[in-house]
């Protein structure tokens, strides 16, 4: 028996079953191919990263002494899909078994899908053995809202519990406590940052055309690409972040662009690092500093990996491909220019956009409560938006990128994922951020010249939808507030809302 076994780029387990052993019957194929880069236009650090990674991790398994089938773009240019290069790949080398690893996006499980029955060799699909539940955990496990999901997986791996199976601290959930501004002279520690030198990949897209978005210096590459790079930014995570996080984790400021987050997404989703590694290192950490390290900091940042990261897998699974057409609002209007430059007169949105385009990242807040927000509030279409977000971040894999745009920033889903719709006026992005203060809009004025657009739009979605919101127990205060308002004062936002509208690439 001769076996293929396909590694997909975000399929680097380094601890997979697949490697205990060394066989030479056995190859890993691990390829850059056309079809990756352009089912939507990429961030070119992203692409970059991807390709990185794979061939750091095809170089880790030569020297295990493991048999590997690494191509390039240039090798695979000739093939105008996965399958196509599959079935070479299988003629070539006289396969007689082919395996793959379940794929985390629904387009990739499809097409595998689809060519293993028309195989005529025996094929088997085997776990990723990453993620802490299956594919079908919605239908097994708590999921009416995250926090109950949450819960039961605390319980399951014993994380921030108790000898009496209770949470430490005698609560489950310190959010409450994660939604502090950021203090004007708040030390902000650097960002560890990496130095590969790419420049060979990003001549190979440039000389296969891949159409990208964003920037790139290939000679002094950021982002981890191997184990020991994604552990080394777990530890400066832990050593100098940790502590402020939770407290942090949705302020917003021009001071800085990673501020006390982790960024080890990029990491997790291409399984360079176990969720329990970082779960349990991040735990053991704060056991032995927690003198400098309050429960809420801990809580914050074991809730978005153990908690959301898994939710939003679990419905995913469940409701694709559906999913990906719900429009409940029935948005519909373009992506306005500046998603792609960055060049708009709303301090916000100009800097959390441009920041993503040099940087290939932003944090949660950045990308639901600014462009996912006034996504909401504009009625950006969702396959818009959709592609935007996937395309423009480091981290962005359909699984985890869709029901974060598609459910919780633009509510397509009908509140599937998200209780009430994450609207917010310019006042929330006053309270959280330093943005207003030397914005060209006044976050103060809801309607009028230079007013903020933020807030005629917020009133405008509220009003537009009140058939749909008004009667949802989270929102009655709000619409309770709106018919406080004059008749005439009504009248202004709303036309300050449509004038932001028609001419919202000038905005």
């Amino acid at each position: 028996m001769k076996e293929l076994r396909l590694i997909l780029g975000d399929q680097l387990n380094a601890a997979h079953s697949w490697y205990k052993h060394q066989d030479d019957q056995v190859i890993f194929l691990i390829a850059e191919l056309a079809q990756e880069t352009h089912y939507v236009v990429h961030h070119v650090q992203k692409i970059t990263g991807f390709f990185a990674a794979m061939q750091q991790f095809a170089q880790a398994l030569q020297l295990a002494g493991h048999q590997v089938d690494y191509l390039t773009l240039d090798d695979t240019a000739q093939f105008k899909d996965l399958p196509e290069l599959l079935s070479n790949r299988i003629a070539l080398h006289a396969i007689t078994q082919f395996s793959y690893q379940a794929p985390d996006e629904y387009r990739l499980d499809q097409q595998l899908s689809r060519f293993t029955e028309s195989l005529n060799i025996p094929a088997t699909m085997v776990d990723t053995e990453h993620f802490l539940t299956s594919r079908d955990a919605w239908n097994s496990l708590p999921h009416s809202r995250m926090e109950f999901f949450y819960r039961h997986l605390r319980k399951t791996y014993n994380v921030l519990m108790d000898s009496e199976g209770k949470p430490l601290g005698g609560r489950w959930n310190f959010d409450s406590e994660n939604r502090n501004r950021l203090p004007d002279k708040t030390n902000i520690p650097e960002p560890l940052l990496f130095s590969e030198d790419v420049s060979a990949i990003h001549a190979r897209l440039q000389r296969h055309r891949v159409k990208t978005l964003g920037s790139l210096d290939p000679h002094n590459f950021i982002w981890p690409i191997n184990r020991q790079q994604a552990r080394q930014l777990l530890q400066h995570f832990l050593h100098q972040c940790l502590s402020h996080f939770g407290q942090y984790q949705d302020a917003m400021t021009e001071r800085g662009w990673s501020l006390f987050h982790s960024r080890l997404s990029f990491c997790l989703n291409t399984k360079m690092l176990h969720p329990m590694e970082v779960i349990r290192a991040a735990e053991n950490y704060w056991q032995t500093h927690q003198s400098d390290i309050s429960l809420a900091q801990i809580e914050g940042f074991i809730r978005q990996i153990l908690g959301w990261r898994e939710y939003v897998r679990a419905l995913y699974w469940a409701h694709m491909p559906d999913y990906a057409n719900n429009n409940y609002l029935s948005a519909e209007r373009d992506l306005p220019d500046f998603y792609w430059t960055g060049q708009t007169h709303m301090r916000c949105m100009a800097h959390s956009i441009t920041q993503s385009l040099e940087q290939a990242y932003a944090h949660h807040i950045q990308r639901l409560m600014v462009t996912g927000n006034f996504a909401l509030l504009a009625g950006l279409h969702p396959d818009a938006v959709d592609h935007w977000y996937l395309g423009i971040y480091m981290d962005a894999i359909e699984w985890v990128e869709m029901p974060n745009t598609r459910g919780m920033s633009l509510f397509a889903d009908a509140g599937l994922i998200a209780s009430k719709p994450y609207a917010a006026s310019g006042n929330y992005l006053n309270k959280m951020s330093h943005y207003c203060k030397n914005c060209h809009y006044d976050v103060k004025r809801r309607s009028g010249s230079g007013s903020c657009p933020f807030n005629s739009l917020y009133w405008h979605f509220i009003h537009t939808h009140a058939d749909k919101f008004s009667t949802n127990p989270r929102m009655t205060m709000v619409y309770r507030n709106w018919q406080k308002f004059s008749q005439e004062e009504q009248q202004s936002i709303l036309i300050t809302a449509e004038n932001n509208l028609e001419n919202i690439h000038k905005l």
